[in-house]
C-alpha cells in the first residue's frame, strides 16, 4: 500500500474511532490522522500476531480496515487512560 493510501486509511480510521468513542480528545485533522495511522500499525501488528493475517497488502481489504479501526480504538482508550491519570492529579 502506498504512503498516500496509508494516510487516507489512517485519517478515515481515526475519524471512525473518534465517532465510535466520542469524548474530549485532542486535535483536529492531523491528530486524527496520526491516531489512525498509529492505530493501523498497532492493529496490523496485533492481527498478524494473533491471527496470522497480513493486513498491509490491499487498501480495499476488509481485514485492513477492521484492524486499522480496532487499533485506533485501542490507541484512543490508552490515551484516555494516560490522560485521565494526568488530569486527576491537577
Amino acid at each position: 500500500m502506498g504512503i498516500i493510501a496509508f494516510l487516507i486509511l489512517g485519517l478515515i480510521a481515526g475519524a471512525i474511532a473518534k465517532a465510535i468513542l466520542p469524548g474530549d480528545d485532542p486535535g483536529g485533522i492531523i491528530v486524527t490522522m496520526i491516531i489512525g495511522v498509529v492505530g493501523a500499525l498497532l492493529g496490523g501488528f496485533l492481527a498478524g500476531q494473533l491471527f496470522g493475517i497480513n493486513v498491509n497488502e490491499k487498501f480495499f481489504d476488509l481485514a485492513t480496515w477492521v484492524s486499522a479501526i480496532v487499533g485506533a480504538i485501542i490507541l484512543l482508550l490508552i490515551y484516555r487512560l494516560v490522560a485521565g491519570r494526568g488530569r486527576s492529579r491537577v
